[in-house]
């Protein structure tokens, strides 16, 4: 049994990655959040008597189910709005949000290096974010379980509900597909 200091670490130690792992999939930053604080409360609420070595294995079912239902509520929402469109007016709320204050947090944490390269680095980075998000869904959840949560092909089966062939195909695919658009834009890792 994970006792609540182990939960408690381990929650603060996947939170950046799975966050990341949630704009992916989703684009959006506050749903991201949104998917983000579910997975991690239902991990606590149901699984938090589980020993702590099942934790990273559960928390990524957990957060790739919570991400399949919201674009399941999407969907619906979807088809609600298209209907009742033309009644509503337009939401001026989406011009209050500033994508600066997302990222200032971030800043500094390099701070020996000089202007030009963290330029440099924030361009390339944000190719590779871009890539990423270009591939298809289930390439972009075996790679980012295999290489930016670092579990192992078993896990990332378990996690995906697929076999350890099909992980080994979908991250073959999306390191491939990656390496060849990095590439074409002239980035050589």
């Amino acid at each position: 049994m994970a006792t609540d200091k182990e939960l408690s670490d381990f929650l603060e130690n996947v939170e950046r990655r799975a966050f990341k792992q949630a704009v992916y999939a989703v684009r959006k930053d506050e749903s991201a959040l949104d998917i983000v604080q579910d997975a991690m409360i239902k991990l606590a609420e149901k699984y938090g008597d589980k020993p702590a070595a099942e934790l990273p294995l559960l928390f990524q079912r957990i957060l790739q189910n919570t991400i399949h239902d919201y674009f399941r509520r999407e969907k619906v929402r979807g088809t609600w709005v298209s209907l009742f469109s033309s009644l509503g007016a337009e939401n001026e709320d989406s011009d209050s949000y500033d994508i600066l204050e997302t990222y200032e947090a971030e800043e500094g944490t390099e701070a020996a290096e000089s202007s030009a390269d963290k330029v440099e680095r924030d361009q390339v980075l944000a190719a590779i974010e871009q890539e990423v998000q270009k591939l298809p869904r289930r390439q972009r959840e075996a790679f980012l379980m295999r290489y930016w949560q670092d579990m192992d092909v078993a896990e990332t089966a378990a996690a995906m509900g697929c076999s350890e062939g099909s992980v080994k195909t979908h991250c073959s695919r999306a390191t491939h597909t990656l390496a060849q658009a990095l590439r074409a834009k002239g980035i050589t890792l």
